[in-house]
C-alpha cells in the first residue's frame, strides 16, 4: 500500500504560479465566450450551441495545460506517475494515509449532496448574487437550458447526433479532464505549501472565481467547489471525489439532449 511519504512527494507551487494558472484557464474561458461565441454565433444575443462549441475548446485547452504542466514537472507522462501526481486513486485514509477501497462508499452521500445543492440551493445563491451584483446577471439568451425547452429548438435537435456528440465531447472535458483535472488533480495537491491545511477553501474559492465566462455562478460555484469537490477530495486525497460528484450534472444533460434528439421530449 501506498503511504504518506508518496503524497509528500507532489511538488508545492508558489502563489504566484497558483495564480498563473488559475489565469490560464480563466481568461481564455472569460474571452471566448463573451468575445468568440457571440462573434460565431448567428444570432449574437442567443449564442448557445456556439458559446458551447467555443467553450469545449477551453476546456480542451485546460487539459493541454495540466499535461504540459505535468510532464515539465515530472518528464513523463507514464499513467503510474500521472495517476499519483493527480490524486487519480483510490482514496486514503485521513489517519493512516493508506488507500482502502471502502472509502468510495463514502461517495454517495458526496453525491447526492451534490446533486440536492444543484436542485435546491444553487439556484438561490445564483439569485442572492447577482441581486447583490446585477451586472453580473445572465443575458437572455445565454442559457443552455433555456433554449433547450422552447418547441423551436426541441423540433431542431430531433435526429441532431451532431450536437449530443458536441455536448458529450464538452462535458468530458468540463467535468474530467478539464476543470475538475485542473482544480482538483493538479492544483489542489500542491496549494498546501502555500495556503496550509486551508488550501481546500483557497481551491473552492478559485473554482468559483474561475467562472469569468459564466459570473452569475461565481457565488454558488465557489460554494459548491470547496465543500462538495475540494473538501471530499482533500480528504480522501483523490480527485475522483470531485469528478464524480462534478458530473452528475453532466449526466442528467446528456439524458435530456438524448431524448430530445430521438424525438422523446
Amino acid at each position: 500500500m501506498e503511504n504518506k511519504n508518496n503524497i509528500s512527494a507532489i511538488p508545492q507551487y508558489s502563489l504566484g504560479k497558483i495564480l498563473l494558472i488559475w489565469a490560464a484557464a480563466a481568461i481564455p474561458m472569460g474571452i471566448l465566450g463573451w468575445f468568440v461565441a457571440p462573434a460565431l454565433a448567428q444570432n449574437p444575443q442567443k449564442p448557445d450551441f456556439e458559446r458551447l462549441a467555443v467553450l469545449t475548446v477551453g476546456l480542451i485547452w485546460q487539459f493541454v495545460l495540466v499535461v504540459f504542466l505535468l510532464y515539465r514537472e515530472t518528464g513523463m507522462l507514464r499513467w503510474s506517475t500521472l495517476r499519483q501526481q493527480l490524486w487519480l486513486s483510490t482514496p486514503r485514509s485521513s489517519q493512516t494515509g493508506e488507500t482502502r477501497g471502502r472509502l468510495w462508499w463514502w461517495l454517495v452521500p458526496v453525491v447526492l449532496l451534490t446533486a440536492l445543492y444543484e436542485m435546491l440551493v444553487g439556484g438561490i445563491f445564483d439569485t442572492l448574487w447577482v441581486s447583490i451584483f446585477p451586472f453580473f446577471a445572465e443575458p437572455q439568451g445565454f442559457s443552455l437550458g433555456a433554449a433547450l425547452d422552447t418547441p423551436e429548438a426541441k423540433s431542431q435537435l430531433v435526429g441532431a447526433w451532431g450536437i449530443l456528440g458536441l455536448f458529450l465531447l464538452s462535458a468530458l472535458f468540463n467535468t474530467f479532464l478539464g476543470e475538475e483535472l485542473l482544480f482538483r488533480g493538479l492544483l489542489l495537491p500542491r496549494m498546501a505549501g502555500v495556503f496550509g491545511k486551508w488550501d481546500w477553501v483557497m481551491n473552492g474559492l478559485l473554482f468559483g472565481l474561475y467562472h469569468l465566462h459564466e459570473p452569475w455562478v461565481i457565488f454558488s460555484g465557489a460554494i459548491e467547489g470547496i465543500l462538495l469537490f475540494a473538501l471530499p477530495s482533500r480528504y480522501f486525497r483523490s480527485s475522483w471525489f470531485g469528478i464524480i460528484p462534478h458530473s452528475g450534472q453532466s449526466i442528467f444533460f446528456a439524458i435530456l439532449i438524448l431524448g430530445l434528439v430521438l424525438g422523446l421530449a
